[in-house]
């Protein structure tokens, strides 16, 4: 009776840990979710780590003597337009990049979750017109729909922040929305539905924890190209608006006429968005095959 009773016990806490540690387990042995995650460390580390690492502080006014200097030893990726060193501002770009990419996608994973969840979870006319208000915003390309609301609210991270949250809110609601519809009709919901548990409580017990694993990796897959549109919304003069920040986009803007006398003011901060990229990529990559539940060993 105590080795059943062992038994039992050990076969819980197996089952109880199964599904998160198993994929964190596999996420370990996926090769390029390897090379995602020493990317996006990289650059993590050095934001953090910017003031001291930099060897430069990032605007240093009264440099123009200084200016376009190439790549040395004194300054090993060269300086800008303005003498400041172009190293440095990468490192400090990176805080302004990668946080307003990362803190856009969670707005956006926000106000899409709960336009999702009433959708997928009322049902009904409710589904309905907000579905047809998500067609609508789907329907604009989220890089004019994040130039528009930017025009509207101004410059500022912010307001570049709540702009591409918006304009990826759309993709989240319908992913969760369909995730949602497709468990609706699953053997535990019904169950609980039979046992007179209220609708919210299906919804919020049941039905969305076992719905999130896919927005948990299109959150990790749109952070990559989050990244890409604040650079871009830089790049068209809308970044945070004040020259004396390094942001990689508007780098890239203050370069982009001398790309032929000096290639790499524009290559440095390119290669910088380009490698973030591809780490938030591969690793999103690799959370969808670690949480695949058909792909477990």
């Amino acid at each position: 009776m105590a080795t059943s009773t062992a038994v039992t016990v050990s076969v819980t806490t197996r089952v109880s840990r199964g599904l998160w540690h198993d994929a964190f387990r596999r996420l370990m042995r996926n090769g390029p979710a390897i090379v995602g995650m020493v990317f996006i460390a990289i650059f993590v580390f050095g934001a953090i780590l910017a003031p001291i690492i930099a060897p430069y502080p990032p605007n240093v006014p009264g440099q123009l003597g200084n200016a376009m200097h190439g790549p040395s030893l004194i300054h090993i990726m060269g300086t800008d337009t303005q003498g400041n060193d172009e190293f440095s501002r990468i490192l400090y770009g990176a805080r302004i990049s990668l946080t307003v990419g990362v803190v856009a996608v969670f707005f956006g994973l926000i106000g899409g979750t709960t336009v999702g969840a009433i959708a997928g979870g009322a049902g009904g006319i409710v589904d309905g017109i907000l579905m047809r208000v998500i067609d609508v915003l789907l329907a604009v390309p989220g890089i004019l729909l994040a130039i528009g609301i930017v025009a509207w609210l101004g410059h500022g991270e912010i307001q570049i922040m709540l702009a591409v949250g918006i304009s990826y809110s759309p993709m989240f609601a319908r992913l969760l929305r369909g995730s949602l519809l497709a468990l609706r009709e699953s053997d535990y919901v019904i169950a609980a539905r039979s046992m007179g548990a209220s609708p919210v409580r299906i919804l919020v017990r049941h039905m969305l924890p076992n719905a999130l694993t896919p927005l948990i990796v299109q959150a990790t897959l749109a952070a990559a190209t989050a990244i890409i549109d604040v650079a871009g919304l830089g790049f068209l003069g809308l970044g945070p608006g004040d020259p004396r920040i390094a942001e990689w986009g508007e780098m890239l803007t203050d370069s982009s006429r001398f790309l032929q006398s000096a290639p790499y003011l524009i290559f440095f901060p390119g290669a910088a968005i380009v490698i973030s990229a591809i780490g938030f990529n591969l690793l999103g990559d690799g959370l969808r095959e670690a949480l695949d539940p058909r792909l477990k060993r």
